[in-house]
């Protein structure tokens, strides 16, 4: 097993292992490296949907909206091999998930962490990308950290879609029946390795004890902070790929492409550990 570290301060790829039948050292070297870079890309998987689920269910429970099957598509191709309208509501929560975020914030319990791997791909954009939180956190004055220590912020995919003007999911879409938006803290500790890092992105909103505009600011401008090179990485993928990331300290978006041409991705998400994932109490 190699492991090829990128040029940012996270991610790596790793290659001379197969995933659907790892031993139980590779395993274990797999995990180790996962606390240290957060995202692991691993090429020419060619994983099955039951062996995407397997892998990932090594790293935790899978989130409920999964069901049985553990993955869920993430594509603009209907089975017939169609095209999905630029209108519809999948398309929809696909074109908001090109802004910053981490999976599942606007939920009572966030996620651990997701499994992405990809089968079809358009010939240009649509990639993957992300943003190192434990570096930004890093990187930001005493000041600004002193000033965010004890501030949280409200997740909602509700308020996330409106900025791009979907307000009607058009179905009962994951998160959308939130009626309580959680409040999550703005400097997170890492259960496992103990590092503080952002925990932002376009779900977060309405800081408590800030006006709507200061909320929004700050909000703003720790997003374009963080989200800046070298603490970025952006892999343009090719069919076969498989990648974990870390949903504690990382944010990702998709990258935009051609509607006219397939992108057929699958998605896992592992839940997070209630000790540590669960929401703030509200009041």
């Amino acid at each position: 097993m190699n492991i090829e570290p990128t040029d940012a301060t996270l991610g790596a790829v790793v290659t001379g292992v197969r995933l659907a039948a790892l031993t139980g050292d590779e395993w274990h070297a797999i995990e180790s490296v996962f606390h240290d870079y957060a995202v692991l890309i691993f090429p020419e998987q060619y994983a099955t949907a039951l062996e995407q689920t397997e892998f990932a269910r090594r790293f935790g429970e899978i989130e409920h909206l999964y069901g049985d099957s553990g993955v869920v598509p993430v594509s603009n191709q209907r089975s017939d091999g169609s095209l999905l309208e630029d209108e519809d509501p999948a398309m929809q929560i696909m074109r908001g998930n090109e802004g910053w975020h981490t999976d599942s914030s606007y939920m009572p319990l966030a996620a651990k962490a997701s499994v992405l791997s990809a089968h079809v791909v358009p010939m240009a954009g649509g990639e993957t990308e992300w943003a190192d939180m434990r570096a930004a956190y890093g990187a930001l004055d005493e000041t600004t950290r002193e000033h965010i220590a004890d501030l949280s912020a409200y997740h909602s995919i509700r308020y996330s879609q409106a900025q791009i003007g979907h307000t009607d999911p058009g179905y009962a879409g994951y998160g959308f029946d939130v009626e309580e938006p959680p409040l999550r803290s703005l400097v997170k500790i890492h259960p496992v390795t103990g590092r503080p890092s952002l925990f932002i992105g376009r779900h977060a909103y309405g800081i408590p004890d800030l006006q709507p505009d200061d909320s929004e600011k700050l909000l703003r401008d720790l997003l374009d902070f963080a989200c800046q090179p070298p603490r970025t990485h952006r892999r343009e993928w090719k069919p076969g790929d498989i990648a974990i990331w870390d949903n504690r300290c990382v944010l990702h978006r998709a990258r935009p492409y051609d509607h006219a041409e397939p992108r057929s991705m699958r998605h896992t998400r592992i839940a997070g550990d209630p000790r540590s994932e669960a929401a703030a109490p509200v009041g």
